[in-house]
Protein backbone atom coordinates (compact mmCIF):
# COMPACT_ATOMS: atom_id res chain seq x y z
CA UNK A 1 0.00 0.00 0.00
CA UNK A 2 1.08 3.22 -0.90
CA UNK A 3 1.83 6.16 1.35
CA UNK A 4 -0.59 8.58 -0.48
CA UNK A 5 -3.54 6.20 0.55
CA UNK A 6 -3.06 6.50 3.96
CA UNK A 7 -4.24 10.65 4.07
CA UNK A 8 -7.07 9.84 2.98
CA UNK A 9 -8.23 6.79 4.06
CA UNK A 10 -6.57 7.05 7.56
CA UNK A 11 -8.83 10.34 8.16
CA UNK A 12 -11.64 8.26 8.38
CA UNK A 13 -10.41 5.81 11.30
CA UNK A 14 -11.88 6.43 14.79
CA UNK A 15 -9.60 6.21 17.79
CA UNK A 16 -9.70 6.18 21.55
CA UNK A 17 -13.16 5.80 23.55
CA UNK A 18 -15.56 8.05 21.56
CA UNK A 19 -18.27 7.58 19.39
CA UNK A 20 -19.38 9.70 16.76
CA UNK A 21 -23.21 8.97 15.83
CA UNK A 22 -24.87 9.96 11.93
CA UNK A 23 -25.30 13.53 13.55
CA UNK A 24 -21.66 13.94 14.43
CA UNK A 25 -22.81 13.86 18.27
CA UNK A 26 -19.45 12.35 20.43
CA UNK A 27 -20.13 10.34 24.05
CA UNK A 28 -18.59 7.81 25.30
CA UNK A 29 -19.27 4.10 23.48
CA UNK A 30 -21.85 2.43 25.86
CA UNK A 31 -22.44 -1.44 25.21
CA UNK A 32 -25.78 -3.44 25.40
CA UNK A 33 -26.29 -5.94 27.69
CA UNK A 34 -24.56 -8.95 26.61
CA UNK A 35 -22.40 -6.86 24.40
CA UNK A 36 -18.82 -5.68 25.77
CA UNK A 37 -16.42 -2.95 25.06
CA UNK A 38 -13.55 -4.29 22.96
CA UNK A 39 -10.86 -2.77 20.78
CA UNK A 40 -11.29 -3.79 16.99
CA UNK A 41 -8.53 -3.02 14.16
CA UNK A 42 -8.61 -3.48 10.44
CA UNK A 43 -5.42 -3.79 9.10
CA UNK A 44 -5.14 -2.88 5.31
CA UNK A 45 -2.71 -4.76 3.16
CA UNK A 46 -1.74 -4.15 -0.02
CA UNK A 47 -0.91 -6.95 -2.82
CA UNK A 48 1.11 -4.66 -5.63
CA UNK A 49 5.17 -5.18 -5.36
CA UNK A 50 5.77 -2.09 -7.88
CA UNK A 51 2.92 -2.24 -10.15
CA UNK A 52 1.68 -5.62 -10.54
CA UNK A 53 0.73 -8.05 -7.57
CA UNK A 54 3.45 -9.30 -5.88
CA UNK A 55 2.08 -11.02 -3.13
CA UNK A 56 -0.02 -13.74 -4.47
CA UNK A 57 -3.30 -16.25 -1.99
CA UNK A 58 -0.44 -18.56 -1.09
CA UNK A 59 2.00 -15.93 -0.11
CA UNK A 60 -0.59 -13.90 1.71
CA UNK A 61 -2.33 -17.39 3.58
CA UNK A 62 1.32 -18.61 4.45
CA UNK A 63 2.00 -15.00 6.12
CA UNK A 64 -1.27 -15.07 7.85
CA UNK A 65 -0.10 -18.55 9.52
CA UNK A 66 3.24 -17.51 10.02
CA UNK A 67 2.96 -13.77 11.20
CA UNK A 68 -0.40 -13.52 12.52
CA UNK A 69 -1.76 -16.46 13.38
CA UNK A 70 0.88 -17.48 16.45
CA UNK A 71 -0.16 -13.22 17.57
CA UNK A 72 -3.76 -14.01 17.70
CA UNK A 73 -4.89 -17.58 18.24
CA UNK A 74 -8.22 -17.03 19.08
CA UNK A 75 -9.33 -15.92 15.88
CA UNK A 76 -9.84 -13.22 12.57
CA UNK A 77 -11.30 -12.58 9.21
CA UNK A 78 -10.07 -11.62 5.88
CA UNK A 79 -11.88 -10.14 3.41
CA UNK A 80 -10.46 -8.71 -0.29
CA UNK A 81 -10.64 -5.18 -0.86
CA UNK A 82 -9.41 -3.01 -3.99
CA UNK A 83 -7.77 -0.04 -3.51
CA UNK A 84 -7.58 3.51 -5.22
CA UNK A 85 -5.75 6.42 -4.80
CA UNK A 86 -4.34 9.39 -6.96
CA UNK A 87 -0.80 10.29 -6.60
CA UNK A 88 1.08 13.06 -8.53
CA UNK A 89 -1.83 12.80 -11.19
CA UNK A 90 -1.99 9.09 -11.76
CA UNK A 91 -4.79 6.64 -10.41
CA UNK A 92 -3.40 3.60 -8.75
CA UNK A 93 -5.58 1.00 -8.16
CA UNK A 94 -4.05 -2.15 -5.77
CA UNK A 95 -5.49 -5.69 -5.01
CA UNK A 96 -5.39 -6.05 -1.32
CA UNK A 97 -6.72 -7.87 1.90
CA UNK A 98 -8.18 -6.49 5.18
CA UNK A 99 -7.92 -8.17 8.32
CA UNK A 100 -10.19 -7.43 11.03
CA UNK A 101 -9.02 -8.76 14.68
CA UNK A 102 -10.84 -8.06 18.53
CA UNK A 103 -7.95 -7.10 20.52
CA UNK A 104 -8.76 -9.23 23.87
CA UNK A 105 -5.36 -9.07 25.84
CA UNK A 106 -2.66 -6.10 27.21
CA UNK A 107 -0.23 -6.06 24.30
CA UNK A 108 -2.50 -6.68 21.33
CA UNK A 109 -2.07 -2.80 19.97
CA UNK A 110 1.83 -4.16 19.90
CA UNK A 111 1.55 -7.04 18.13
CA UNK A 112 -0.27 -5.62 15.65
CA UNK A 113 2.30 -2.90 15.08
CA UNK A 114 4.71 -6.03 14.68
CA UNK A 115 2.22 -7.71 11.75
CA UNK A 116 2.50 -4.91 10.10
CA UNK A 117 6.64 -4.26 10.17
CA UNK A 118 6.85 -7.80 9.27
CA UNK A 119 4.42 -7.71 6.28
CA UNK A 120 6.43 -4.91 5.10
CA UNK A 121 9.58 -5.96 4.81
CA UNK A 122 8.61 -9.43 3.74
CA UNK A 123 6.78 -7.81 0.73
CA UNK A 124 8.42 -4.73 0.27
CA UNK A 125 5.79 -2.61 0.91
CA UNK A 126 5.75 0.95 2.21
CA UNK A 127 2.90 0.90 4.35
CA UNK A 128 -0.01 -1.09 5.60
CA UNK A 129 -2.86 0.95 7.14
CA UNK A 130 -4.26 0.17 10.82
CA UNK A 131 -7.48 1.50 12.02
CA UNK A 132 -8.38 0.91 15.45
CA UNK A 133 -11.39 1.81 17.39
CA UNK A 134 -13.75 0.50 20.22
CA UNK A 135 -16.77 -1.37 19.32
CA UNK A 136 -19.41 -3.23 20.91
CA UNK A 137 -18.93 -7.26 20.38
CA UNK A 138 -20.92 -9.95 21.04
CA UNK A 139 -20.88 -13.85 19.80
CA UNK A 140 -24.73 -14.73 18.82
CA UNK A 141 -25.09 -18.20 19.29
CA UNK A 142 -28.70 -19.20 20.52
CA UNK A 143 -29.09 -22.60 21.36
CA UNK A 144 -29.39 -24.85 18.49
CA UNK A 145 -32.37 -27.69 18.69
CA UNK A 146 -29.86 -30.66 16.82
CA UNK A 147 -27.03 -29.41 19.94
CA UNK A 148 -28.48 -31.18 22.58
Amino acid sequence: MKLGALGVIGALALGGCISVDARGTTGALACKPGETRQDVVQMVFGRNIGQTVGVSEDDFTRFLDEAVTPRFPDGLTVQESQGRWLHNGVDYHEPGKVLTLILARPGDRAKVREVAAAYEARFRQDAVLIIARPACVEFHMPAKPWSS
